[in-house]
């Protein structure tokens, strides 16, 4: 598996667990944890722009796994 499948697999998966966290934020009853939750989804959405322009720096680098 090359470096930039696995950035792009990371990528995936943080997209799922910002969707969890999305949807826990929505059904939560508490607000303490309803805050928890959103500050937690704001932190992923950082590391989601984070990842998406290094696999654009891999792909510069690396055209042969544009795409993958």
């Amino acid at each position: 598996m090359t470096v930039a499948s696995q950035v792009k697999q990371s990528l995936a998966s943080l997209k799922s667990i910002h969707a969890g966290l999305q949807n826990l934020a929505l059904k939560s009853t508490d607000p303490k944890a309803q805050k928890t939750f959103h500050e937690t989804m704001v932190m992923t959405e950082e590391i989601i722009h984070d990842l998406k322009k290094r696999i654009g720096q891999l792909e510069y680098e690396e055209p042969q796994y544009n795409g993958y």
